[in-house]
């Protein structure tokens, strides 16, 4: 029987690939302390089905290419994974526009962004 891992897809970029980062708690062998150890699998999905945030099963299999060595089984949940997307304030910001104001910035961002552009001209 064919291991079984459970962890969340942090990339679906490829085609027909998706890398799945699955967490497993350790404890140490000599302090006793728990800590989390996370480790990243890419895995075959065939339908392109999962996607970033997504829940999923893996399972092992034959050996497709290099890297891949695990099989998408299930989708257990659907992630709320968000797209960002810019505004062209902050984009013009950052192209070197210093009207911090005019694009509606927070003091820490403004200092930010100019502490950025002072590195960029040296």
């Amino acid at each position: 029987m064919a291991r079984k891992l459970v962890g969340t897809v942090t990339s679906d970029i490829q085609q027909k690939t998706i890398t799945v980062a699955v967490v497993r708690s350790v404890t140490h062998p000599i302090y006793g302390k728990r800590y989390s150890v996370t480790k990243k699998y890419a895995a075959h999905d065939e339908k392109n089905e999962a996607h970033v945030g997504d829940r999923v099963e893996i399972s092992e299999t034959r050996p497709i290419s290099r890297r891949k060595s695990w099989a998408l089984s299930k989708i257990i949940e659907t992630g709320h994974a968000a797209a960002e997307l810019k505004d062209d304030a902050a984009v013009a910001t950052k192209k070197g526009s210093t009207s911090a104001k005019a694009s509606g910035l927070s003091q820490a961002e403004k200092t930010h962004t100019a502490a950025g552009s002072a590195r960029e001209a040296k």
